[in-house]
């Protein structure tokens, strides 16, 4: 096969506890190492610091020697995930590699993993971006994410999260919603065209408004099936976010999305709203989400947003139908201990009878 040039950046964020799996897993990778760099971006930790030493030490000297070329990018700040992945991402596009795969700190990928995704890619110039399958770890037995899904209202998650891999029945290449940033395979051509990563949503959905931005244009997002990558994923770490996946829903709503349909989203947006207040009381969160209000009060915060906005809407060549490809309807949980029985016998039935009234309204 062909064999591209590919840039696997890997944004350190205290990777102590994870940095030995990902090395072992560079050992033993079966794509050429000299058409690969490991980028290592380093995100200081509020709490632990900067990992600088640490990658010095345990993963420098083996660059170019048993594990493929490292580059280590120290930052003297926290830029958050898009941000954090775009110093390597620039160090990718000056360099002239053809791919660029964002590899989660708290992950590895099985030693097969970049053929198959490689080979999706090259076939169907329509992919623009490609997830590998996500296994959790150490259960790998149980799915972490096969696509992630998006709920019409702005949420997104992982697509059959804890289903047993054994009741997994995809194609080898699926079209799905978006692609988990986690483990996701990217054109280099394209993050030249239509922009790099979002720096503003810093971290939560800034995979699923980079997806959309590619979808907009005419691009395809896919999972490969046989592309594995295995995440040592923990629920609770994602939900104390609160405040940046509210406010980053609301901001890609208002992205993507032309004013008729959020005129007919708002009624059952106004319903949720209610409901996430009582979810907030419930799960102590009211804090956040006061400060979710509270950046969308400031006039700057719109300015920046109807930016992008503006952006989106000259670019696209998709209609809004097209966008709600793939959608859900309902919110569901990634933790049984976190289901609502309100939401799953009313709150969710709601939602889904309203998104058919939707989906036949929405034409445009």
């Amino acid at each position: 096969m062909n064999y591209p040039k590919i840039a696997i950046i890997y944004l350190s964020f205290h990777c102590e506890p994870y940095i030995d799996d990902v090395v072992s897993a560079l050992k033993k990778i079966t794509y050429p190492k000299d058409k690969l760099e490991f980028v290592i971006v380093d995100n200081p930790h509020p709490d632990y610091g900067s990992s600088i030493r640490f990658i010095e030490d345990t993963v420098m000297p083996l660059s170019g020697k048993e594990i493929p070329h490292v580059t280590l990018l120290a930052q003297k700040e926290n830029l958050g995930f898009a941000g954090g992945n775009n110093e390597g991402i620039k160090l990718a596009l000056a360099n002239g590699f053809d791919y660029v795969y964002l590899h989660n700190n708290d992950g590895f990928m099985a030693a097969n993993s970049l053929e198959p995704i490689i080979t999706a890619m090259e076939n169907d110039k329509t992919i623009g971006a490609a997830q590998s399958l996500m296994l959790l770890h150490p259960e790998t037995e149980f799915v972490n994410s096969a696509g992630n899904a998006f709920q019409y209202l702005g949420f997104g998650f992982c697509g059959e999260y804890r289903l047993p891999l054994r009741d997994l029945n995809v194609p080898p290449v699926k079209e799905i919603a978006y692609a988990s940033g986690a483990a996701i395979m990217m054109r280099a051509d394209l993050l030249k065209q239509y922009g790099l990563w979002d720096s503003d949503f810093f971290l939560y959905h800034e995979d699923l408004e980079y997806s959309f931005r590619l979808r907009a244009v005419g691009y395809k997002i896919a999972l490969i099936r046989d592309s594995v990558f295995y995440h040592k994923y923990q629920f609770g770490r994602s939900i104390s976010k609160f405040y940046w996946m509210e406010r980053n829903r609301y901001g890609t709503m208002l992205m993507f999305f032309r004013w008729p349909t959020l005129f007919l989203l708002a009624p059952m947006a106004i319903v949720l709203e209610i409901g996430l207040w009582l979810f907030a009381f419930k799960g102590g969160w009211t804090k956040e989400r006061i400060k979710v209000y509270q950046y969308w009060l400031k006039p700057s915060s719109w300015k920046l947003w109807l930016g992008k906005r503006k952006h989106i809407q000259n670019i696209r060549k998709v209609n809004d139908k097209e966008l709600f490809k793939n959608s859900v309807s309902g919110i569901y949980f990634q933790e049984k201990s976190m289901e609502n029985p309100a939401l799953k016998l009313v709150g969710n039935p709601m939602m889904k009878g309203y998104f058919y009234f939707i989906k036949l309204l929405v034409r445009w």
